[in-house]
């Protein structure tokens, strides 16, 4: 059998768009779930916030969970579309219907609310955003082995994905006004959003394909699952970028979750003001993470991680120059996507690399495992950072209220202040810290020469 692992696989522009398209779903509907769904629970089902923070916590561990299933079931799975691409297909219907389900909460006693919101929360997170995002990240190793097209696959798909955040963080508290500013409102709202995923997911499946053969994989014997997971924890790598992964996810939890509520009690402004803060930095977000691709090019994909997480980290030290001053902010969220353009626009890139590294050390390929391992990351560190702040507010004596007008008590408000302060600045000094330890950049070069001699000879 032809080992076509790196002859053509050159991407065009319409694949990287339809790839880019697949996120660009996950986020209309996951950039919702990670933002606004804490202040529709409290402000507009009236649920205690440390009752969401412990539901989310509990479902982002069964979550890590699922990610290695899911992981492992798809890299036993064999059907004509190949091994990652068919799940994008088989779960887009589930994953659109999970998402309305969430904000179908029922008007009864408080338990059979937390039990209505941990069944829908996990079967829209756990069970089809699992099945529908795990084979979707993977299959971009499976597109191409050529890793500049990598870089440029992440750097569209990265560019493009926040669209999906946009539209739903952006409009979604316009249309809930227009639509009754209700939890009926939400309902019909979250409909919309559902129905363009689904659209977007179609179309992914269609114009994306496997094309990455390996022929001493297919002839390599099966690999049980427990040697599977001591190759992928051995591969110091893999750590490093689901850190790195697990804080872009965390960042985008932190300013989702606390912005509105920043906007509502402390701008005193509820409608516009938060669409236009997040719309602002999102829309920086994306134009930089372009301008990123000959930078990464250039300096390689660990050097503009490392100086946009310094750029990032001084953005947000400008914050807490004047926290309750709405211009500074605006200039802050500038600074702050800025600094996190090119850890998006690398990120996705790098995880690719780990895939090749992990080959070379171990002679295991493991293209869906550490995709999975990454996920888990990302679910456990925003179930985490959700559990903290939502924790933090409650005891810090917020009012819930179905009616979303309650007067916080001034620990309520310090306590926004302060997350939404000292939360980014974590965030990108643990990124500074963990690409000041990576290298795989240096390496990749002699790492891929090895593994094509080797796979010239019929070996992993």
């Amino acid at each position: 059998m032809k080992d076509n692992s790196m002859e053509g696989n050159r991407l065009g522009w319409r694949t990287r768009v339809s790839y880019a398209g697949g996120d660009v779903a996950c986020n209309v509907i996951f950039g919702m779930v990670g933002t606004l769904l804490t202040l529709f629970y409290t402000d507009y089902v009236g649920i205690n916030p440390a009752t969401i923070g412990m539901v989310m916590l509990i479902s982002r561990l069964f979550d890590g969970v699922s990610d290695l299933v899911m992981g492992m079931i798809v890299e036993r799975t064999n059907s004509k579309w190949g091994k990652s691409r068919p799940w994008i297909l088989w779960m887009s219907v589930p994953y659109a219907l999970s998402a309305v389900l969430l904000f179908t909460v029922p008007h009864s006693t408080a338990m059979v609310q937390a039990v209505y919101i941990f069944v829908t929360y996990n079967f829209c997170t756990t069970v089809c955003y699992t099945a529908v995002n795990l084979p979707y990240g993977s299959l971009s190793a499976m597109m191409t082995r050529i890793s500049a097209e990598r870089d440029m696959l992440s750097v569209v798909r990265m560019g493009l994905s926040p669209l999906g955040r946009i539209m739903a963080v952006t409009f979604t508290l316009p249309l809930v006004k227009f639509f009754g500013d209700d939890q009926a409102a939400w309902v019909k709202t979250m409909a919309v959003w559902a129905v363009i995923a689904l659209i977007l997911l179609v179309i992914c499946f269609l114009e994306c394909k496997e094309t990455v053969v390996i022929a001493a994989k297919k002839e390599a014997q099966k690999v049980s699952a427990g040697k599977g997971l001591k190759a992928l924890v051995s591969n110091q790598y893999f750590w490093a970028v689901l850190v790195l992964w697990m804080l872009q996810s965390v960042s985008f939890g932190i300013s989702g979750t606390i912005l509105p509520y920043y906007c509502k009690y402390i701008f005193h402004n509820d409608t516009w003001m938060y669409s236009a803060l997040y719309l602002t930095e999102t829309l920086v977000l994306v134009v930089c993470i372009f301008l990123c691709a000959p930078l990464i090019k250039k300096y390689g994909k660990r050097n503009a991680a490392f100086a946009g997480a310094v750029i990032a980290l001084a953005g947000q030290l400008i914050f807490f120059l004047n926290p309750y001053d709405f211009t500074w902010m605006v200039g802050s969220c500038v600074l702050r996507a800025i600094g996190l353009a090119p850890l998006n626009a690398a990120v996705f890139g790098m995880i690719g690399d780990v895939v090749e590294f992990g080959q070379w050390k171990t002679h295991i390929r493991q293209e869906s495992l550490i995709f999975a391992g990454g996920s888990i990351g990302t679910k456990v560190g925003a179930g985490l950072a959700s559990a903290v702040m939502t924790g933090m507010l409650s005891a810090a004596g917020y009012i819930s209220s179905s009616e979303g007008s309650a007067v916080q008590p001034e620990s309520a408000l310090n306590c926004i202040v302060t997350i939404y302060k000292f939360g980014p600045v974590i965030v990108a000094g643990i990124a500074v810290i963990t690409l000041a330890l990576y290298k795989l950049d240096k390496k990749y070069s002699s790492v891929m020469e090895e593994l094509m001699a080797r796979e010239a000879k019929g070996e992993l």
